[in-house]
């Protein structure tokens, strides 16, 4: 799996490797849990790249309820075809208004069809922005992988797909919802595994300038921040270096970069100035020592 993953470009430790392994040969629903940018999200599209699959993106958001994330009825295209009818003098019976015809799919509802490639990969994104009612309406899903749609019946996969949960862990999810996934949770990695990182999906980066950055974000991230930047800004930090021509860190480049890799003004101007060149001279002088 680690063979795979890598490939395409993607730096898993095999802690992460194993579980997504076991996923796949179980059929069970894989359960990402960890900070914000560690690379939970982008799992699902590796293996769905990997794999040959469809990738069925669902965004979790606050307010996210059953019909949003499965299916909705056209209502326009109904009323058309109410208004078509009246002009020809014919009734439009309700059995000829809820049809497939007049289904809208939603991601879930996607996820359940048949798919020429096999079973997609389901990717449902930060599900902790949800509500609770949903995590509710996800057992089903989850536990039978199929759907209800009042009008229509009960949908189910003939082929379950490969599920992956994210979660940024602003809220505990649902322990039933967990029960039935296996779990993992994605740690910031090492600075051996961040620079190997680094170097896949950077790799026209000079090797002293990586090493630097790497040193520098993991100092970094030991600060006091209300947002520590993830392994998602170091690579960002480090395409924005190279569009400047930057060859080495100095405390000039990081003040005027900070924005790649701090998202918020209390963050960035607790780091710029002294702070900035006081942590840039600790990583030098871990990187001297290493």
């Amino acid at each position: 799996m680690q063979t795979m993953l890598a490939a395409q470009r993607y730096v898993a430790s095999r802690a992460l490797s194993t579980v997504a392994f076991l996923s796949l040969r179980l059929g069970r629903p894989l359960f990402l849990e960890g900070e914000a940018g560690v690379g939970k999200t982008e799992i699902a599209k590796t293996l769905a790249q990997a794999l040959g699959r469809r990738l069925i993106r669902l965004q979790c958001y606050e307010g996210l309820d059953a019909s949003s994330a499965v299916a909705e009825w056209n209502f326009a295209a109904q009323m058309v075809a109410i208004r078509a009818s009246e002009t020809t003098g014919t009734a439009t019976a309700k059995s000829d208004l809820f049809t497939e015809e007049f289904l809208i799919e939603r991601p879930l509802l996607s996820a359940m069809r048949p798919q020429a490639g096999g079973a997609p990969v389901l990717l449902i994104d930060e599900l902790d922005r949800t509500d609770e009612p949903f995590e509710a309406f996800l057992l089903e899903a989850l536990s039978d992988f199929q759907v209800t749609i009042p009008e229509l019946g009960t949908i189910r996969a003939p082929e379950p797909p490969i599920v992956i949960l994210t979660s940024n862990r602003t809220r505990e999810v649902h322990d039933a919802l967990k029960r039935r996934c296996l779990y993992h949770w994605v740690d910031y990695p090492s600075f051996d595994r961040e620079l190997e990182i680094l170097h896949s999906r950077a790799p026209e980066a000079q090797e002293a300038l990586s090493r630097e950055i790497v040193a520098f974000v993991q100092k970094l991230r030991r600060e006091d921040l209300f947002k520590r930047p993830g392994v998602a800004e170091t690579i960002d930090w480090a395409k924005c270096l190279l569009a400047l021509d930057v060859i080495a860190l100095s405390p000039e480049v990081i003040a005027d970069t900070l924005g790649a890799i701090l998202k918020y003004q209390d963050d960035i101007q607790k780091i710029s100035g002294s702070e900035a060149k006081r942590l840039l001279d600790e990583a030098k002088k871990d990187l001297v020592s290493a």
